[in-house]
């Protein structure tokens, strides 16, 4: 089998609201690429609604299920952070952050009433998102004498890619973002060209 290295996720962040017995659900959606992103968008959320009750979230990593976490913020064990990482699942959505700030209402709404309101903020900001499907990607950066420019140039037009972060001088650095299906045949290219020096910096 090929590896698969498609995945869907949310172009832009966005908001849903959800309303039950006068506590209110704010859910906040956002695309990520890794844990510091989490770290920072709960920071700024945190800092934006400093007198919510929770801030409940879940968020999922990678292509396979075992980059996820899901948290409870004070709310009854597996009432929050678990009902909105399973509508990430629903939805087959990773790289994807979701954070639900509940402000509460007054009236106990139960571990069912919990579990249904922060799926249905979930879902409510899901709703408005736009699903785009992106590639897993490995990043390297290349070093190589300048007079090998046009070989590097000729592996990276016959697959399409597109350069970053270049830097031209007698040794030449750029780095490049190859798609994890074609890893094996542009390594393989790049690795046939003389003086060149190819560097794993992450996976995205």
């Amino acid at each position: 089998m090929l590896f698969d290295d498609s995945y869907q996720t949310i172009a832009t962040p966005v908001e849903g609201l959800f309303r039950d017995r006068g506590s209110k659900f704010l859910a906040f959606a956002y695309p990520i690429q890794n844990e510091e992103d989490v770290k920072r968008l709960l920071l700024t959320l945190r800092e934006l609604h400093p007198k919510a009750n929770h801030h409940c979230f879940a968020y999922r990593l990678g292509l396979d299920r075992s980059n996820f976490r899901a948290n409870d913020d004070g709310e009854p064990s597996g009432s929050a952070g678990k009902p909105i990482l399973n509508t990430l699942y629903a939805h087959d959505l990773t790289n994807l952050l979701v954070v639900v700030v509940r402000y509460f209402g007054g009236t106990l709404l139960g571990v069912p009433g919990l579990i249904n309101a922060y799926k249905a903020a979930t879902e409510e900001a899901l709703a408005q998102a736009q699903i785009v499907t992106k590639h897993v990607r490995d990043v390297y950066t290349l070093t190589y004498p300048y007079e090998q420019m046009n070989e590097v140039m000729k592996v990276i037009k016959m697959f399409d890619l597109t350069p970053q972060k270049q830097q031209f001088d007698n040794e030449c650095t750029l780095q490049i973002e190859i798609r994890k299906t074609l890893l094996n045949q542009v390594l393989g290219k790049l690795e046939k060209i003389e003086a060149l020096q190819l560097d794993f910096e992450e996976t995205i």
